[in-house]
């Protein structure tokens, strides 16, 4: 697979120098020169928050600038040498059969070895390539990120509503046994563990705000937004459907991954290095044009007539060979782009296994978690409703006491808050595949989630 990228990129590379050669120089990336990446991402307000973050976040603006910076290698390293112009003039004239030598000009000119300013062209677009796709591996870091932090906004904000419901319903269990307590048919205990059980509940409402307002700030921060800024209540978020098949999966991340396929690009830049070093072996050629004045001379100073091309300028061109003959520093320039060429290829074996170990990962904590949120669904939620259900009737009548109903409550409550925090999980399990692929992950009927 390696080698079938790198021949890949080999083949277009000729093309792109072209094309990219072709182009002005532009003054600088733009924030829309790209296409932003695609990302599942149905709710508005994180849609709005990658788009801002995009196009505000200093790292990724630091990266776009540096992209820019490598695609202006390539007319550099393609250009030809500044020509070298010498100007002569005789101090003491030279005699010549047709005149005085006054002066001249030398226009000098030197020429790499044929290829070779191909071969520099490729090496820069393969390592600018690179540079652009870890700049979009950076973009997709940074959405990865806001994510994690979306999503666990999104859990605090479904646990606070979810302690405000059971607040309001402990609340309607005090004044009930508030009221059976003054007519005699209740205990006062019941009345003071419930308000116990809503002090408790009131605190750890306080922890949720205070941790949602850090995660606020964050959230804010990564959008490029002041950290102060209000953050609207996430609304509950719907499960999405994620296509499993590991195949399919690790063939997404083989074409897409950014980073696999950076490293791929610096591979063929490294080959093309060895290529390259391979023909300073090669001689350099300089190109000569000289001129060179020429004066007429009086015929009174000269015995006998004058010869034909007398006073006639003088045009000359020559080429010049350089020899190398220092081939030791030669053969280091190739053996050191030779271990260049083998550290880039091992790094190529380290992104393979870096993106396999994240899809795999990533899958393992999604198939647990929504193995979990089934049990929850399809078990544990409706026994605990059906239980607290059951409870409820029986402390209408008295057959139980408030500490049944407590229990019953806290068990409705932990499971509920359990499946919240498993649906955040899963979305941010869902962003790390997606992180892990460098693509938008199928859905399960095969389109994009």
């Amino acid at each position: 697979m390696v080698h079938r990228i790198v021949l890949l990129r080999r083949s277009s590379a000729v093309g792109g120098l072209t094309a990219l050669l072709s182009v002005p120089a532009a003054g600088g990336i733009q924030p829309g020169s790209a296409p932003p990446p695609d990302t599942h991402a149905p709710e508005p307000a994180l849609r709005s928050c990658i788009g801002s973050a995009l196009a505000t976040n200093p790292v990724l603006l630091a990266s776009r600038a540096g992209v820019e910076a490598s695609r202006q290698r390539i007319p550099q390293v393609t250009a030809l040498p500044d020509p070298t112009v010498n100007l002569s003039q005789a101090i003491r004239r030279l005699e010549t059969r047709v005149g005085s030598r006054t002066g001249g000009v030398t226009v000098t000119q030197a020429l790499p070895w044929f290829g070779v300013r191909e071969l520099r062209g490729r090496v820069a677009l393969s390592e600018a390539s690179a540079r652009g796709l870890l700049h979009r591996a950076e973009e997709r870091e940074v959405i990865v990120r806001i994510k994690r932090t979306f999503y666990d906004l999104a859990y605090v904000d479904a646990a606070i509503r979810i302690l405000d419901e059971e607040q309001s319903l402990l609340g309607h269990y005090e004044t009930l046994a508030g009221a059976r307590y003054a007519t005699g048919q209740g205990l006062q205990h019941a009345v003071i563990r419930l308000q116990a059980e809503l002090a408790q509940i009131s605190h750890q409402r306080q922890q949720l705000v205070g941790r949602r307002r850090a995660l606020g700030a964050r959230l804010n921060t990564l959008c490029g937004h002041a950290p102060e800024a209000p953050v609207p209540s996430v609304a509950p978020i719907a499960l999405p459907s994620v296509h499993r098949d590991r195949a399919l999966l690790l063939a997404l991340g083989e074409r897409n991954r950014q980073e696999l396929r950076a490293a791929a690009a610096l591979v063929s830049a490294g080959e093309e290095s060895v290529e390259l070093a391979a023909t300073s072996f090669r001689p350099r050629i300089t190109a000569s044009l000289a001129f060179v004045n020429i004066a007429a001379r009086d015929p009174g100073d000269v015995a006998g007539p004058l010869p034909p091309d007398e006073g006639k300028n003088s045009l000359s061109l020559s080429v010049g060979v350089s020899l190398p003959v220092w081939k030791e520093s030669y053969r280091a320039a190739v053996e050191e782009a030779g271990h260049q060429l083998t550290a880039r290829r091992r790094q190529l074996e380290a992104a393979r296994d870096a993106m396999e170990d994240a899809v795999e990962e990533a899958l393992i904590r999604l198939e647990t978690l929504e193995e979990q949120i089934a049990l929850l669904d399809g078990v544990l939620i409706p026994q605990s409703e059906e239980t607290l259900h059951a409870t409820e009737a029986a402390y209408q009548t008295g057959e139980v006491g408030v500490l049944e109903l407590l229990d019953g409550e806290r068990v409705q409550l932990e499971v509920r808050r359990m499946r919240a925090r498993y649906v955040s999980d899963f979305l941010i399990a869902l962003a790390d595949l997606e992180r892990g692929v460098g693509v938008r992950v199928p859905s399960g009927d095969g389109r994009t989630s």
